[in-house]
């Protein structure tokens, strides 16, 4: 994607239900927000416009629960980021959806109103699993959703994500959900290791902590079957058939410039008037109307980011996708030990193995640090 195409993520904080492992900037009971809300997301979508914003490359909409709204609120956001900033020619637009919010009805307003993709909340395949994650939705409803997003017109334009490592999840469970997911048919799988943050319910609860070995021989597993069915690697956590990886993701890991609508939503600006300089919105929902409907701004705080922090962020971000790094910055005790293997015409990049992946961080770490220069995802060189 051209790097003067910048992406836009619109945060819906909204859920019918909090899911126990879940860290983020969600709500429930807040229905009664939900009008202000979209209009001061259009409010702040027509404020990017007016600043010269755009065209989009991609939008996200994330949360939350986009797909709890009802499909006319969030496709007047999607219209205002068209008639505002725009689409790029070749845009792509991703709404995450539970399977138990979605009907023909809203996928096919998704369709009509200019959505490309959909990612859906499936997390597991097997019912105690998902009781165990605090997930309020059975392995039907994501056999439903998919159903009905082929023939909304999403065939192959739409992301399973997965969850492993919950507490009771055998390994026989989770190969029989990748196999179910498989089945499915999908062009995109996201698997994360369940990881235990503060203040969450299942921080409270050491008897559901997940442990590290068994996550181990999960990622193999995950790494043998998807692979085998054709989705291969392209970030540590993310796989896909060949040209069906996530555009707005690749954008934050090859650090561009993305605008952040909505409470709690980030932003980044690399270059321009607003270069290096990294901000985010007001967390709660109620604080963020309340600041656009009196015409002030909805930033929280920012951050001036100098050039030698960028440089170790794309060798970081880089480390973790199958663009891998420069392989002058690897210590040779690295490919001989097996994490990573060198790649390209003349063997100029070095790439994680799967063994390697499981050890991202302690190689990260190890990586010489560049003395002038680091080359980013896809080769490209930084100033240092």
């Amino acid at each position: 994607m051209p790097a003067d195409q910048p992406g836009i993520y619109v945060h819906i904080p909204f859920c019918a239900r909090r899911c126990d492992y879940c860290a983020f900037a969600t709500w429930t009971g807040r229905e009664m927000l939900w009008d202000r809300y979209v209009s001061a997301c259009r409010q702040q979508v027509r404020h990017l416009a007016e600043q010269g914003w755009g065209p989009a490359g991609t939008v996200f909409f994330g949360g939350g629960t986009p797909s709890l709204l009802p499909s006319s609120m969030l496709v007047g956001i999607l219209r205002e980021i068209i008639t505002g900033p725009g689409l790029a020619a070749a845009h792509e637009v991703t709404v995450e959806c539970n399977p138990e919010t979605v009907t023909p009805e809203k996928l096919g307003a998704y369709r009509d109103a200019g959505v490309t993709r959909l990612s859906f909340g499936a997390q597991s395949m097997a019912p105690h699993v998902l009781a165990s994650l605090g997930r309020d939705h059975a392995p039907g409803s994501v056999r439903a959703a998919v159903r009905m997003a082929e023939e909304a017109g999403f065939a192959g334009r739409y992301n399973l994500d997965l969850i492993y490592g919950a507490a009771g999840e055998s390994l026989a469970d989770w190969r029989r959900t990748l196999q179910e997911v498989i089945s499915l048919g999908p062009a995109h799988v996201s698997a994360y290791a369940l990881t235990v943050e503060p203040g969450t319910p299942l921080s409270k609860d050491p008897t559901r902590f997940p442990v590290d070995d068994d996550q181990a021989d999960k990622y193999l597993l995950a790494e043998e079957l998807l692979s085998g069915a054709g989705l291969d690697w392209y970030e540590i956590s993310n796989w896909a058939s060949p040209g069906a990886e996530c555009r707005h993701n690749l954008l934050y890991w090859s650090q561009g410039d993305y605008a952040g609508i909505g409470c709690a939503a980030h932003s980044h600006c690399r270059q321009g008037d607003l270069g290096g300089r990294r901000w985010w919105n007001v967390r709660t929902p109620e604080r963020y109307c309340d600041l656009t409907e009196r015409g002030e701004s909805v930033v929280a705080a920012q951050e001036l980011v100098p050039d030698q922090d960028y440089t170790n962020e794309a060798l970081m971000l880089s480390l973790r996708t199958r663009a891998g790094v420069p392989a002058e910055l690897v210590p040779s005790e690295l490919v001989d030990a097996g994490l990573l293997s060198l790649a390209g015409p003349a063997r100029e990049r070095a790439v994680l193995t799967t063994a390697g992946r499981l050890l991202a961080n302690e190689v990260a770490v190890r990586l010489r640090a560049p003395s002038t220069r680091a080359a980013g995802p896809g080769g490209e060189v930084r100033a240092g």
